[in-house]
């Protein structure tokens, strides 16, 4: 019988003893649960990312090379979309394909629209949509810092216990984007102004073109969906001859296939032109790269042109990353 007692007292310390840490693992799991941030774009991950660091578990839906006038979402994404604590989302018809499922979405749960609380007054209308405005506001840093806030604000509502991380954060990566327009301003700058001519595979840079003084010529329109003519590819290359254009850019998630048309149809008539560089426009580099953050993509970008076009610019950029001879 004392045997008996003490083999049952023994399983009855032990099995305390697992349940104890088993409700201590279940009590630190949980408080350890971090917020779940679904951002469509690499641009407004990487705001998420500097302004709320390991505090949220961010999932990006679009990566490097993805163009988000096309994408449509996937099965996996609208699970992922249907257990966040928050989606961020650029709106002002970015996300064209996407746009009726986020609507939707925004009446169950947390979905901002980061750009559309944008004023009116700073946004470039759309020739392409009627109503609507450029979307692609991240090629001006300072209009940029506005989306910024944007998404600080947002995290903050759903996760206000970290407001003073949030708000420290935002101020030191805002001070980066301000850095960062005034190396832009500086190196843009320098590029002759008759040589100030930007043409890309589509309207990505009407925001650049409207910061740094240049003529932004896109062969599609805002919206990638929209096909270039030969009558149109025609004009383009009378354009490039009569304006002594030097160089053309290809952009990392459009097809290059009309920009080196262009080349062929300028070199055809007695006219050089070259790629002068391949530009970030709807999405980042890829994750992990230097040119896989908000600031790289606009250091290269600036750096690219200035140097294509005739300008002064430090082959290696703002902050000695860039590695453009990749192209």
């Amino acid at each position: 019988m004392m045997r008996q007692t003490k083999i049952s007292y023994k399983l009855f310390t032990f099995v305390f003893t697992i349940l104890l840490l088993l409700n201590t693992y279940i009590t630190k799991s949980l408080a350890e649960q971090k917020p779940t941030i679904v951002a469509t774009t690499g641009m407004i991950a990487d705001a998420v990312s500097n302004i709320a660091e390991d505090s949220v578990e961010i999932k990006v839906l679009m990566g490097s090379g993805v163009d988000p006038h096309a994408y449509r979402q996937t099965r996996s994404d609208i699970v992922t979309l249907a257990n966040a604590d928050l989606v961020l989302w650029n709106g002002l018809y970015l996300e064209a394909q996407m746009e009726e499922f986020l609507l939707e979405l925004g009446n169950e749960r947390p979905v901002i629209a980061v750009a559309e609380e944008v004023p009116n007054n700073l946004l470039i209308s759309s020739d392409d949509y009627d109503g609507r405005f450029d979307p692609h506001l991240w090629m001006n840093p300072s209009i940029w810092s506005l989306l910024v806030l944007n998404v600080r604000d947002s995290l903050i509502k759903i996760h206000p216990e970290a407001k003073t991380k949030y708000t420290d954060n935002a101020k030191l990566y805002l001070a980066e984007i301000e850095q960062l327009g005034s190396y832009a301003k500086k190196v843009l700058g320098s590029v002759p102004e008759k040589n100030r001519i930007l043409l890309t595979s589509h309207d990505a840079f009407n925001y650049f073109g409207q910061a740094y003084d240049f003529e932004v010529i896109g062969i599609q329109g805002i919206s990638t969906e929209s096909e270039a003519g030969l009558k149109r590819m025609s004009e383009l290359v009378d354009l490039i001859i009569e304006k002594n254009i030097k160089a053309v850019f290809i952009e990392t998630s459009v097809s290059d296939r009309n920009i080196r048309a262009l080349v062929e149809g300028a070199k055809a008539r007695g006219h050089a032109v070259t790629i002068g560089g391949e530009l970030y426009s709807d999405a980042m580099g890829e994750p992990g790269s230097y040119e896989g953050t908000y600031i790289g993509m606009i250091d290269s970008n600036s750096t690219k042109i200035a140097i294509a076009l005739g300008g002064n610019a430090p082959v290696s950029g703002l902050k000695n990353k860039l590695s453009l001879h990749k192209d």
